[in-house]
């Protein structure tokens, strides 16, 4: 047996033996995962338990390194546990900002303090993290932020605002992207901030989108204090470190195309809409489309793990990260235009106790922001055509 072979079956027996029942159900929205933090109330003992197991073996975030809590798996290794999780339909421990974003550049760009302090809180799920790029006129031109950090020698003065924060309003700290030198070219004199949300001075506003709900907020600083140890990376040289946290933000947003973790569409259907004697589901045009779904989401998912080992390998494109987020969000607006047409009138419901205050159109919704969160579709084609196929500009 190769080590890998009996790394399969450990991996395979440790989570068989350790995963709650409940945890292997099929997550029903967005609000039943694992986002960890000061302020996280676990929806059940099974949830606490679950992330706690996976913590203490470093599994939340299996190839970081032992040292700083992660699990020290190889890429082979993270892919076995992965395979293995899927098999079992053991539910992800912990979703995070700090595990998806942060904590890779942090990895790359931190000081070893900052890599001992904040790592191993993201691993156990201790820190909940938001995101402060986005301004009222800085979205797609990130590099027009105007939010300002003045020098005022041990600590800086934070003044400005940020918009489409996402969950500003549970996070505990929040990464930010701050101009420091106005005088320098726009792409550069902007520095890379990290600081708690419940500092005076920082107060957030939900923005509430179709759906009803609101995952985003308006974030304003009005005299912020920030330690100078806060800084990551180089004064006025943040512009490297927010390219490079982007390129796994777009790889978190895009992996929402991988359908693991959600009952499959075909089950969903079959039992609002029932099936036929031979026990097909009864309409075979929503078949027919759900089949060519679960095909273009496996195609997917075998992408992504060929643009995982490349990269491994130093052969990877940073840009193709914009192609994943492209076609994965692309993949899950289709997974929820399915879902809708499985549910049928049913699906309309908005706010019945029996449609858990209309989850599915609520989740339809929201998929619409998708394909402009973390860049829109047109900017990530635009990358695509410049930096991979090498089109010329129009």
């Amino acid at each position: 047996m190769s080590d890998l072979d009996a790394f399969r079956r450990d991996t395979h027996a440790w989570l068989d033996a350790n995963c709650p029942p409940e945890m292997r159900a099929p997550v029903k929205d967005e609000e039943d995962r694992c986002w960890g933090g000061k302020r996280w109330i676990f929806e059940s003992p099974a949830q606490k338990l679950w992330l706690e197991r996976m913590a203490a073996k470093g599994w939340t975030v299996p190839e970081w390194p032992k040292a700083y809590g992660g699990g020290g798996l190889s890429r082979e290794e993270a892919k076995i546990l992965r395979s293995e999780m899927r098999a079992l339909q053991c539910r992800s421990p912990l979703d995070s900002f700090g595990i998806w974003m942060l904590g890779p550049a942090l990895l790359k760009y931190g000081s070893e303090d900052q890599k001992q302090h904040y790592l191993p809180q993201i691993v156990r799920g201790e820190i909940r993290w938001c995101q402060g790029y986005s301004e009222p006129n800085a979205g797609s031109d990130l590099a027009s932020l105007q939010t300002k950090a003045e020098d005022k020698g041990d600590h800086y003065l934070v003044n400005g605002q940020k918009i489409w924060t996402s969950y500003a309003d549970k996070a505990d700290w929040i990464f930010c992207l701050v101009r420091t030198n106005f005088s320098a070219k726009k792409h550069e004199g902007i520095s890379f901030l990290l600081f708690d949300m419940t500092s005076p001075g920082v107060t957030t506003k939900p923005i509430t989108l179709i759906s009803g709900k609101s995952p985003f907020c308006e974030t304003f600083f009005d005299n912020v204090k920030v330690p100078k140890a806060q800084l990551v990376g180089t004064l006025d040289k943040g512009w490297d470190i927010a390219k490079y946290l982007l390129t796994h933000e777009r790889d978190m947003i895009g992996g929402m195309g991988d359908g693991g973790g959600h009952r499959p569409l075909g089950q969903i259907a079959a039992q609002s809409l029932g099936t036929t004697a031979a026990g097909e589901l009864a309409d075979p045009m929503l078949r027919a489309d759900i089949a060519t779904f679960e095909i273009d989401e496996a195609a997917f998912r075998f992408t992504m793990e060929r643009a995982g080992d490349m990269m491994k390998a130093g052969q990877g494109n940073p840009a193709f990260s914009s192609v994943l987020k492209y076609y994965g969000t692309e993949l899950n607006k289709r997974r929820h235009e399915l879902l809708m047409s499985a549910g049928g009138t049913d699906a309309l419901e908005w706010e019945s106790e029996r449609s858990g205050e209309g989850a599915r159109a609520r989740s339809w919704l929201r998929t619409k922001a998708n394909s402009i969160e973390g860049g829109t579709s047109e900017v990530q084609l635009n990358i695509v055509a410049k930096r991979i196929l090498g089109l010329p500009d129009a």
